[in-house]
């Protein structure tokens, strides 16, 4: 889906779901990042450990040029409280030597998201962002799920996602 809208897509030399929970990137990454004219995005996994992989490019990511985002959902174990998602981001800028300059509020709970979820993962972040001087993104919430409208309140900006996932991920 992506690389039909003309987003090339790089990943791990594994073409199956053997690497769901392995760190790993294969090496024709270098590709984008050597190209001073292409944006590139990086999905690092959810924590220190999915973090890591980046530390053999860290020659490619400056603080002047790389703006590092922390996608938070605050229902999930080890970022629902504040102390967590602290510690949570420390140990990913830790092992990367990145700053997180954004927070994004991501908190859903699948298909049964409601506008209550993503508000109050909202709240969350805000607090987040106050306790550690990081700026709030936006808020995501499901499209088709969610009216909008019924989000209008929030500051800052809402992004629309489609839900996506392996059809094998929730037979687990």
């Amino acid at each position: 889906m992506l690389e039909d809208a003309g987003v090339r897509v790089y990943g791990s030399f594994f073409d199956t779901e053997v690497t769901l929970e392995l760190p790993a990137l294969g090496a024709n990454i270098r590709t984008p990042l050597e190209d001073k004219s292409c944006h590139v995005i990086i999905d690092a996994g959810g924590n220190d450990s999915g973090a890591i992989v980046l530390n053999q490019f860290s020659k490619y990511f400056t603080d002047d040029e790389t703006a590092m985002l922390a996608v938070v959902n605050c229902n999930r174990p080890e970022t629902h409280d504040l102390e967590g998602a602290v510690q949570h981001i420390a140990a990913i800028e830790s092992i990367t030597g990145l700053t997180v300059k954004y927070i994004v509020n991501n908190c859903h709970l699948l298909r049964e998201t409601t506008a209550d979820t993503v508000i109050k993962g909202h709240d969350f972040c805000v607090a987040l962002c106050d306790a550690t001087g990081k700026l709030l993104y936006g808020d995501c919430y499901p499209a088709g799920l969610i009216d909008p409208d019924a989000l209008r309140g929030l500051s800052g900006r809402l992004v629309p996602l489609g839900l996506y996932m392996r059809p094998s991920w929730l037979d687990k």
